[in-house]
This record gives structure tokens, sequence and C-alpha cells, in this order.
């Protein structure tokens, strides 16, 4: 577990150089079970790093930009800003040698302390997440996960925009054709309107019909009387 939580800190040096880079800086690639049990050894010695933040401003702030053994270093050496710097400085030192312990390498231990602590300095918690990766791993097909940090890697989901269109951006002929269309669509219409008979003229037509045939009847009945009559 010291091993794994290290390498995932050494993700984040700077490897350019080097034949053995990480692909993914902030991320490794292992076993679900290992990275579920190694999850709370990282985020714990996250949290130890991030308490002393505070403490290493101010002694930053006290720490003169002298050169080691220089005039003005002793010179501070034996003043009073030494001991406040020597106060504000015990925590930090104290909580580098728990980190250490729990670590046990140099270098990911001044990753820690140095990078990914101010990262997550307004964070109180889950500074790390488990990913389950559907490809088993080849050889006994165990079950891979990815384990890293948060807030660099992360989706950022954006709002879909409505497409707006102007009428600036249509050509003059588009426009032109589409009225076109549009009124030879209106006359058809009209014309399928003007032939569909309607019901009051189909009882007009039948009336006059009527009319025509009794009246044919009353001259075909006085042609056959007798001359007499």
């Amino acid at each position: 577990m010291r091993n794994l939580a290290s390498a995932l800190f050494l993700t984040e040096r700077d490897a350019e150089d080097e034949p053995n880079a990480p692909k993914v800086r902030g991320r490794i690639v292992t076993t679900l079970p290992k990275a579920k049990e190694v999850r709370p050894l990282v985020e714990r010695c996250i949290t130890i790093a991030r308490r002393v933040l505070p403490q290493q401003d101010e002694a930053d702030r006290l720490e003169p930009d002298a050169d080691r053994n220089s005039p003005e270093w002793r010179e501070w050496r034996n003043s009073e800003r030494w001991q406040e710097w020597n106060q504000a400085v015990a925590p930090v030192v104290a909580a580098r040698r728990r980190a250490m312990k729990l670590l046990g390498d140099k270098q990911a231990v001044a990753i820690l302390f140095d990078e990914i602590a101010p990262r997550f300095e307004d964070r109180p918690g889950g500074y790390t997440r488990v990913l389950r990766l559907a490809t088993p791993r080849l050889g006994d097909a165990g079950t891979q996960a990815i384990i890293e940090f948060v807030g660099k890697n992360d989706r950022k989901q954006q709002k879909s925009i409505k497409p707006s269109f102007d009428t600036d951006d249509i050509e003059d002929d588009e426009i032109d054709d589409d009225l076109e269309d549009e009124a030879t669509s209106d006359d058809d219409a009209g014309d399928e309107d003007s032939t569909e008979p309607t019901a009051e003229g189909d009882a007009d037509v039948e009336d006059s019909a009527a009319d025509a045939e009794d009246s044919t009847d009353d001259e075909s009945t006085e042609e056959r009387k007798p001359e007499g009559e």
C-alpha cells in the first residue's frame, strides 16, 4: 500500500525526460480491491499535509531570502525572527515526518506538500476517486480500476445553446422561392375549394330537373287528347 500510494503521488513529478514517464499525471491503473484499499491512505496523507498549510505560509514569510551561512542569514539566525520561524515551522516538520512514516519515499512526500496539498487547500475531503474499468487485466482476468485525484481530469458539463437564425443570413433568392411556393399552394387550395360541390347546389339542381320532367309530362298528355275534346 505504501508503494502504491507513493506511485500515485510520483505521477505528479516532472518526468518529461524520463523513459518511464506516466501517461496521465495524477492517475494510476491497478486492480479494484487495491484501489479501494489504498484510497484511505492517500486521503489521510493529503489531509495531514493540508492542515499545516497556514503554518507553512507563516514560516515562508519569516524566512529570509539570503543564502545559508551568509552574513545576512547568520544575523537572522541570531535574531528573534528565527525563534518565530522555528515555532511556525515546527508543525510542518512534524507533519512531514508523519507522512514520511506512512509513505516511505522522500520525493513522494515533497510532491505531497509542495503540489498536492495546495491544490486541495479549500477542499475538506474526497481528494480521490475510483473508476472501475470494463476491460479485465490480461493474464488473471482481474477487475481493473483507475484511482486518480479529483479536479484535474473532471468532465465539464456544457449547456447546449439553441441555434438562432436571422433573415439577413438567408439569401434573397431563397426567400423569393419560398414566397412563390406559398402562393402556388394557396392558389391550388382555392381551386380545389371552388370545384367541390355543395349540398345546397345539389338540391337546386335536383329541383330544376324535377320541374323540367313535370313540364314535359304535361305537354305529352295534351298532345294525346282527341281533337273533339
